[in-house]
């Protein structure tokens, strides 16, 4: 499985444009819209169940996914194949063909590469923006970063709840999960709690092509 990835890695990046800086970056409407779109596709995750598209199903693999679908056209083909319709639609994201392929499946990776997969640390470190480690200060889609040394997990802030994936899947577990910040606050094992005193908690980050 891996071998694959970094095959499918090493192909893409072989394929992906130039970055320019006018590109990298959304401006407020673009990102308000985006965010909206960011946190409906990992709610849809939830309520319907990971969409076979979803193809890596990991805690990173729903931020890329839940990424690269907010930033293209949903026109109705699209909605009908992620089973979403017409009511309570976000505002599209308005991108430049330049903005679109500049940011779709373009992360940069620990090597400075380019890339359709990162994993947890990399997506984190180069291709997001620390913001607080109050999870006051979250905006609807960013991502609490925790690293457990040999584990690092992200998690979705939703504006309602906090979503992510276990990494894990089994026939009657598609790994999803949904939780409010006072059950966080207050989890058993205290590593997961997003609080400032917790040391494996590394903070609230934001992609880095979202306004500061």
């Amino acid at each position: 499985m891996k071998r694959r990835l970094a095959l499918l890695s090493l192909l893409t990046a072989l394929c992906l444009p130039a970055v320019h800086a006018a590109d990298a970056e959304l401006d407020a409407t673009q990102a308000h819209a985006f965010r909206a779109w960011f946190v409906r596709l990992v709610s849809e995750q939830l309520r319907q169940g990971p969409t076979p598209r979803w193809q890596q199903r990991d805690c990173a693999g729903l931020v890329r996914f839940a990424v690269a679908e907010a930033l293209r056209e949903h026109d109705a083909r699209w909605r009908k194949q992620n089973g979403i319709g017409l009511a309570n639609l976000p505002p599209e994201v308005e991108l430049s063909s330049g903005q679109r392929q500049a940011l779709r499946h373009n992360w940069v990776g620990s090597d400075a590469k380019r890339s359709a997969y990162v994993p947890a640390f990399a997506l984190i470190q180069h291709n997001s923006q620390l913001v607080s480690r109050d999870i006051n200060q979250a905006q609807p889609g960013d991502l609490l970063f925790f690293d457990q040394g040999d584990d690092q997990h992200l998690m979705v802030w939703t504006g309602r709840y906090i979503a992510y994936h276990t990494g894990t899947v089994t026939p009657k577990d598609n790994g999803m999960r949904a939780v409010r910040v006072d059950q966080l606050m207050n989890w058993q094992d205290s590593r997961w709690r997003p609080s400032s005193d917790n040391p494996n908690f590394a903070g609230i980050y934001r992609l880095a092509f979202l306004p500061a």
